[in-house]
């Protein structure tokens, strides 16, 4: 009898635990697309055990109500009417032309930042061109090097780093480095990182993932941005880490391939205001009286915007953005990620483009580092395929670049890959540039791609053995997730 009652205890509770995550899914869904609760839902009724911790583990993006109360504290102060008017930013509305107004507009809504012009861009895409111009612009700071990246490694390009922020920091260069908690766990238990606190580097490991921090926030909410700012003058960003391009920890699937882009002129400071709120976030050292120094303002200088995405964020304006971007296209789009996991209206939007006639190119690597989102990348092919989108996969390593161009001339160089992670989970940046010369520079970097790629022919993919078919399409329906 005492069994009987267990076992009907023991339904019963997991029925009211299933019911009522189904009710929290359905009224925490917003604004959210259908396709990532639904998978949820299906999720926790079809794996119950198993689905109930996976959806309290990662089902909702929650940051922490004191990141939360922090990030609201340091965005009324690097924003307030105080701060922005500090610099006279440029007027865009003459700057642009029509086409490429409503961009400019959304982005400015959900990142608070305005096409600036008077910028200097250099692109960068070899890695150990990036660290040798990285390490001169340390090595010659005068007041202050702050640097934030997902990945850093112990390894020759991460003491590269690591000494040149030694040497500044020894002269009285005040160095502060924000690195992910995770993608730098390697770096954050090195030899390295005692030497350059020891020599007075600051080193923060930014969203702590433990244990503790599971039962108040996401722990797998990562910051994936990349940002570098000298003397607040001078900064990068872009796609690199601080490692080898060989990248040793996933060495069978290097060289690593990126693009970042060194800037002088009025954009690093919304670089620096991004720093500046993170640092914040981890820290409570309020660093916004940096934000008084005034960039150099480059006669001639190009018009860029930077847009700042997180979860502590208007997180939807990546997808918005990139789909607007889409639209904008009339006659060309090229587009470079290593990991391709749109969301049905961003996949939508590429193929309508196609469909138009724009001619449209998606490049990604041949062989991924994460077997799963490769499988994921490849249920949208046919689709795309048929649309008329060319699909191109890279031969030569990881292609690990995040980039797009728009008719030769609007270009896009982000941290963010397409697929929901960035959309909506992680901190990124990405950079809007308004010129048709460095457009033209990405785009011929674009094609050097291609040329070390393989087209993915439509009769072959349409024909290929239906166990990959299989593969495919099941790892898809998990998409929303990954």
């Amino acid at each position: 009898m005492l069994s009987g009652w267990l076992a009907i205890s023991v339904f019963v509770a997991e029925f009211v635990v299933k019911f009522t995550l189904i009710i929290m899914i359905l009224i925490k869904r917003g604004d959210k697309k259908p396709s990532a609760p639904l998978t949820w839902i299906v999720l926790i009724l079809a794996v119950p055990i198993l689905g109930v911790f996976a959806y309290l583990l990662i089902g909702e993006t929650r940051i922490g109500r004191k990141r939360i109360a922090r990030h609201r504290e340091i965005i009324s102060r690097v924003h307030s009417p105080a701060a922005i008017s500090i610099i006279n930013r440029p007027a865009y509305s003459t700057e642009l032309p029509e086409t490429y107004k409503p961009i400019a507009t959304l982005a400015e809504a959900v990142a608070s930042n305005i096409p600036l012009s008077g910028n200097s861009l250099k692109l960068i895409g070899d890695t150990d061109l990036f660290i040798e111009s990285l390490v001169e612009d340390i090595q010659s700071a005068q007041d202050h090097c702050h640097l934030q990246f997902y990945i850093f490694l112990p390894d020759r390009n991460g003491r590269r780093i690591g000494e040149a922020l030694i040497h500044s920091a020894k002269k009285g260069t005040l160095c502060r480095l924000l690195v992910d908690s995770v993608g730098s766990r390697n770096f954050l238990n090195s030899k390295l990182m005692t030497q350059m606190q020891e020599a007075g580097v600051r080193i923060i490991g930014a969203l702590p993932a433990n244990l503790l921090r599971m039962a108040f926030a996401r722990i797998d909410l990562r910051n994936h941005r990349k940002i570098a700012i000298i003397d607040g003058k001078v900064a990068y960003t872009g796609s690199h880490n601080i490692a080898d391009a060989e990248f040793l920890i996933k060495k069978r699937y290097g060289p690593w391939v990126d693009a970042t882009v060194r800037i002088v002129g009025p954009a690093v400071r919304d670089l620096q205001t991004l720093f500046i709120e993170d640092w914040y976030l981890d820290t409570d050292e309020a660093l916004d009286g940096l934000l008084e120094i005034d960039p150099p303002v480059i006669s001639d200088g190009i018009t860029i915007q930077i847009i700042g995405t997180g979860p502590n964020s208007y997180n939807d304006a990546l997808r918005q953005l990139t789909q607007a971007a889409f639209h904008c296209a009339r006659e060309e789009l090229i587009l470079t990620t290593p990991y391709f996991v749109p969301d049905e209206a961003t996949a939508i939007a590429l193929r309508t483009a196609a469909r138009q006639g724009v001619d449209t190119t998606l490049i990604v690597p041949a062989r991924n580092d994460s077997p799963l989102v490769a499988a994921a990348s490849r249920s949208f092919y046919e689709k795309l395929l048929d649309a008329g989108v060319k699909i191109f996969e890279y031969n030569k390593g990881l292609l690990h670049a995040k980039t797009m161009t728009i008719d030769r001339d609007l270009a896009f160089l982000s941290t963010a890959n397409l697929d929901r992670r960035s959309f909506e989970l992680n901190f990124e940046v990405s950079i809007v540039v308004y010129d048709s010369d460095f457009a033209s520079q990405l785009r011929f970097m674009q094609r050097s791609y291609i040329e070390d790629s393989t087209q993915v022919d439509e009769a072959v993919w349409r024909n290929r053995p239906w166990p990959k078919v299989l593969v495919h399409n099941a790892v898809g329906m998990v998409g929303p997730l990954l």
